[in-house]
């Protein structure tokens, strides 16, 4: 059976909180037996995400926005140098079965939206984007918003149930 993927997205810079959220995520994430999917860098909530679930035994997959497998997080499993900038968004979506949105700007929202638009659950952890937002990216949006990592691996839990995934 392949392994459960679960994309942790979130900005290159973030606050204290979103950092600790991030890595409190990654953790989680591999308590489960799910595995960490980022954008891979090695900085902001990809490094925080990865740094949890590398810390906690877990499987991370870091899928690049350049070419230099040299520039991923520590802690990743599997770089992924992609050479596609932000065209490696929709890779990171595509390839997670629930996606996990910590505070962003840009590439961040574009994840979610393209979540969205390709039928994957999203759950907002500490981060509202707005429901005009979110309800314009599909007819059928799945999205929660959670308060806490805690709160956000039951809703990641949830939805792998809905999808056959556990």
């Amino acid at each position: 059976m392949r392994k459960t993927i679960v994309g942790v997205m979130g900005g290159c810079t973030a606050s204290e909180k979103t950092m600790e959220n991030a890595r409190e995520m990654g953790r989680l994430i591999a308590e489960n037996g799910w595995t960490l999917l980022s954008g891979g860098r090695a900085f902001g909530v990809m490094q925080a995400s990865v740094t949890g679930a590398h810390e906690a035994g877990g499987l991370t997959i870091g899928v690049l926005y350049d070419d230099d497998r040299d520039n991923g997080a520590v802690g990743l499993d599997i770089v992924i140098p992609s050479g596609m900038g932000a065209g490696r968004n929709a890779i990171n979506v595509l390839s997670s079965d629930v996606v996990v949105a910590c505070q962003g700007t840009g590439g961040t929202t574009s994840e979610i939206a393209l979540a969205l638009r390709f039928g994957r659950p999203v759950v907002l952890l500490d981060f509202n984007p707005g429901e005009t937002f979110l309800d314009s990216c599909a007819a059928d949006a799945q999205y929660s918003l959670a308060s806490t990592p805690a709160e956000a691996a039951e809703m990641v839990a949830s939805y792998l149930k809905k999808l056959g995934r556990i």
